[in-house]
């Protein structure tokens, strides 16, 4: 096994850092590794917002549910699926913008960042960095693009703490590679699987002094109710209309 592999089965996410400052060679770093990440068409999609001003990032926490290591982190950045310059673009060349109505758009969008946030936490990690991406940033994203004045088709996806580990969480344990990877066709009898990776993560909460649980216990909670009922709004707002372009030919 090589060391770019090793390295990344080596991963988790860091919650607590060190009073220690990133410098902003190394955040340009980071972000040149992000650029890096493939991109539909080469459209570049992404933009990331810096926030380091301490009040700032108080203010990101409480948007986020008041996640405390938002503020605490040395650097908060959020990661956005920007169609801004694709208008600007369609501007500057007298075209129309009739892709942005497309739903596949939104999934355009969302998968660039995720390509972009994946180069930016290893790059992070191969400088001695830790990273936790935030999910939360959608949780109040209206008003999160108020805050971070994001024009017309930007929208914020993911944040990402970032910053000196303080401590080591320790690693998760995966699902076996037999229920990610499916050979020719999916594979729906996952049950089994899925009984005996419960009690490999209950085993593994257990030994960290928190409640065993299940992993399909814990995942059944979190899919019992719905989280960010707002970003249906958020989404028609930024100009993504989400439409089915099939019934519009």
């Amino acid at each position: 096994m090589n060391e770019i592999i090793q390295h990344l089965k080596k991963h988790r996410s860091y919650r607590k850092y060190q009073d220690k400052e990133v410098s902003l060679e190394s955040l340009h770093s980071i972000m040149e590794a992000a650029q890096s990440a493939p991109s539909w068409i080469n459209g570049q999609h992404v933009t990331a917002i810096l926030v380091r001003d301490k009040d700032r990032k108080r203010h990101l926490a409480e948007l986020c549910g008041n996640q405390k290591h938002v503020e605490n982190a040395p650097v908060f950045l959020i990661f956005c699926a920007d169609f801004y310059r694709a208008k600007l673009a369609s501007e500057m060349e007298g075209k129309e913008f009739k892709a942005i109505d497309d739903v596949d758009t939104l999934l355009i969008g969302a998968t660039d960042v995720g390509l972009a946030i994946q180069n930016a936490i290893t790059a992070a990690e191969s400088l001695g960095l830790g990273t936790v991406p935030i999910g939360g940033i959608r949780r109040n994203s209206l008003e999160v693009i108020d805050f971070l004045q994001l024009p017309s088709y930007v929208i914020p996806i993911a944040g990402l703490c970032l910053g000196y580990p303080d401590g080591d969480p320790g690693l998760k344990p995966r699902l076996p590679l037999q229920g990610v990877l499916h050979e020719e066709k999916y594979d729906r009898n996952q049950q089994e699987m899925l009984e005996k990776y419960n009690q490999t993560y209950s085993e593994y909460l257990k030994n960290r002094g928190e409640t065993p649980v299940g992993w399909t216990n814990r995942i059944a909670n979190f899919y019992d109710k719905s989280y960010y009922p707002s970003n249906a709004k958020m989404i028609k707002q930024q100009g993504f209309l989400a439409k089915d372009m099939q019934d519009n030919n």
